[in-house]
């Protein structure tokens, strides 16, 4: 069985998971190197240009405003999708076929790009690392201790960071590990996955791994960027911010199944903790940040959520795994390498599932 045109045959059968099990690995090589111009931010400066274009137009119209929001979405998303396709289609071969050798390197790379597992957890390990160790006291007046690691928070945290204590520290960073877990590697892995099954399947001509990986990257940035409950983005952000909830929901939701397997949880407690998470992070005004958290703290049995500051605005988050000790360094860093374990097992999962497909071609 081959996915390709007659007489092209870059791929076959379960290729299309080595495919993607080579660019997880590269994203945890090498990451987002700083020198190297990353999708996300063509994204960012898409999305800046045509939010002044499109409120220079709509002004404070909700109608307008919506209505640009969601033309904003479908060009962002359907030209990222699209051009992701194209380079598919470039190392399939089906265009530019005699400079084909050099696109199946760029389509891996690209790959990568949409995967944020290393870049992530240097993040976090660099706030972790800027703290001081756990059993040295801070002297009075002498907080000044803390700025490194505050400095490091606050590249990864919409939250301010100025004011927290060395356990505001620990909550932030193992709220932002958790969450955005999600967001910035499973979700994106799951759409590779999705897209490496229809062209196992011989559906050649879908958009594959990079198409509906970029796609989802555009809808994630564009959330990230004006999926604000203030002034004019509470009309502008609310398409790209309703798309972004819709294509976490059900990668977040196999994140929480899949979660404290990899944990070594016991069946019936794993159900236990499946059902408490889904009751702690419901309340949560995302269908999907709260959930993600809320795994990760039951799985761990850390208490995560409570007031967060925002500028000069407090916000309480819902209580996850409340009544559990707070977060240490050391299970921040057990939370990373559950993650580690969890992609593993989702990389193994996706090669099974496209060895059955091509089977059954």
């Amino acid at each position: 069985m081959t996915l390709l045109p007659s007489g092209v045959d870059s791929f076959a059968g379960i290729h299309p998971f080595l495919l993607v099990i080579a660019a997880a690995g590269l994203d945890r090589l090498v990451g987002d190197p700083r020198w190297c111009l990353h999708p996300v931010v063509v994204m960012g400066w898409w999305i800046s240009r045509l939010r002044r274009r499109a409120e220079q137009w709509a002004g404070d119209r909700p109608w307008a405003l919506r209505l640009a929001g969601g033309l904003i979405t479908a060009l962002l998303v359907g030209g990222s999708g699209g051009a992701g396709w194209l380079l598919e289609r470039w190392a399939l071969g089906w265009v530019l076929p005699e400079a084909k050798p050099l696109a199946l390197p760029l389509l891996l790379i690209a790959l990568a790009s949409a995967l944020a597992g290393r870049s992530l957890e240097q993040a976090v390990k660099a706030v972790l690392q800027a703290l001081p160790p756990s059993g040295q006291g801070l002297a009075a007046g002498d907080e000044n201790q803390l700025e490194p690691a505050r400095t490091a928070l606050s590249w990864i945290v919409g939250r301010s960071t100025e004011q927290l204590d060395r356990a505001g520290i620990l909550r932030a960073a193992a709220e932002t590990a958790s969450e955005n877990a999600v967001d910035g590697l499973f979700a994106p892995l799951f759409w590779m996955l999705l897209g490496a099954t229809l062209w196992s399947a011989g559906i050649s001509a879908a958009p594959g791994p990079l198409a509906l990986a970029w796609a989802f990257k555009a809808a994630s940035t564009m959330d990230s960027m004006l999926g604000y409950r203030e002034g004019r983005l509470r009309w502008l952000g609310t398409a790209g911010a309703q798309l972004d909830d819709l294509l976490v929901w059900l990668p977040c939701r196999f994140v929480v199944l899949s979660l404290p397997l990899v944990a070594g949880v016991g069946a019936l407690r794993s159900w236990r903790i499946v059902v408490a998470a889904e009751r702690d992070g419901r309340p949560d005004p995302s269908p999907n940040a709260g959930l993600s958290q809320a795994i990760y703290a039951h799985v761990l049995q850390i208490q995560l959520g409570g007031l967060n500051r925002y500028g000069d605005q407090l916000k309480a988050k819902p209580l996850l795994a409340a009544g559990c000790p707070a977060p240490t360094a050391t299970k921040v860093k057990t939370m990373l390498l559950l993650s580690q374990r969890l992609e593993l097992l989702w990389l193994v999962a996706g090669l099974s599932v496209g060895w059955a497909v091509a089977s059954a071609q």
